[in-house]
């Protein structure tokens, strides 16, 4: 989508655009037949994901490191909802140990589970190592993400095949995946403090979210499973994933006002991939504005997105 069209909220192919809302896109969909987990879904766009998904009627399991304001969340949206659907898991996506326990823990539930929506992550924090030694950005924006996804996998193949109804995951990216070290990916330096950008870092993780949303649906058509996934920019909202850099971004936001989205319109990406019909079938793209949008070149290559997943793999077994 072009920045005129940010600007005016213009609709595009799929009949919607940056202004629409999460409500509008999911307008008429029954999904009192679903179970959706999502990560960071107590606040910011996850709150309104979680929100959402349940208004639509979906058992909603909320992921989440804080699960006091987890909690919280549920309370409030169940004041305005009293159907609502909605369970509390504690999920620290920095700790692999944590995203193993919240794995055991969801699947010891017996319950299906229909779509995944890898939203929480951290943004332009001080350089720091996770507890599995890995920088905190790219631990917890792509590698629990991609421990999580792969420990739900067997349970949503199942759901999909017992159900006949496809599954989806999607992965929340950002813009931000242009902005990243020369290489993409620094593979070999991916802790090096001394050659540390909050910035750059952040861009890494985000293009190994699209990476991930490349490689993975790749695997599974090959598998058969009948599951797409997808990866979305959501936008500019001022949310607390700002936290590390809210001056910076206040100035930016006033000197670019007109591009920033309140958080039902930054949530509406989101929702759209993750419950609209129209995507059916549709997998391996990268979402904004509720289209289909063009990645970088780094994004598209499938020989990055191969090793990624090799790299991935590797941190996890050296972490075990």
């Amino acid at each position: 989508m072009g920045i005129l069209s940010i600007m005016t909220g213009k609709a595009g192919a799929s009949g919607f655009g940056s202004a629409s809302t999460a409500e509008q896109v999911t307008d008429g969909v029954d999904a009192s037949h679903l179970t959706v987990v999502i990560t960071g879904g107590a606040s910011g766009i996850g709150l309104e994901t979680s929100r959402v998904f349940a208004l639509r009627g979906a058992h909603v399991i909320i992921a989440a490191r804080n699960t006091e304001a987890a909690s919280e969340a549920r309370k409030t949206i169940m004041e305005n909802n009293p159907a609502a659907r909605i369970d509390v898991l504690k999920l620290d996506l920095s700790s692999l140990k944590s995203v193993r326990a919240f794995a055991d823990q969801f699947n010891s539930m017996k319950l299906p589970l229909n779509i995944l929506i890898n939203n929480a992550g951290v943004m332009f924090c001080p350089f720091q190592l996770s507890k599995d030694g890995v920088e905190m950005q790219f631990a917890t924006n792509h590698l629990g993400h991609f421990l999580l996804t792969n420990l739900l996998l067997d349970n949503m193949k199942a759901t999909a095949k017992s159900t006949g109804i496809e599954g989806r995951i999607v992965i929340l990216s950002s813009v931000a995946h242009t902005h990243t070290y020369p290489k993409g990916i620094d593979f070999d330096r991916i802790n090096d403090e001394k050659r540390y950008s909050d910035k750059m870092a952040y861009g890494q993780s985000k293009l190994a979210n699209i990476l991930h949303a490349k490689e993975l649906p790749r695997r599974l058509k090959e598998e058969g499973a009948n599951i797409t996934v997808n990866s979305v920019h959501p936008g500019m909202i001022m949310t607390n994933l700002f936290r590390h850099s809210f001056v910076l971004m206040k100035l930016i936001q006033v000197a670019t006002y007109l591009l920033w989205k309140n958080v039902p319109q930054g949530a509406a990406t989101t929702c759209y991939v993750g419950l609209n019909p129209q995507l059916r079938g549709v997998t391996g793209k990268y979402f904004a504005d509720c289209n289909v949008a063009k990645t970088s070149k780094l994004a598209r290559s499938d020989e990055l997105a191969k090793q990624l997943w090799d790299f991935s793999e590797e941190l996890i077994k050296s972490a075990q």
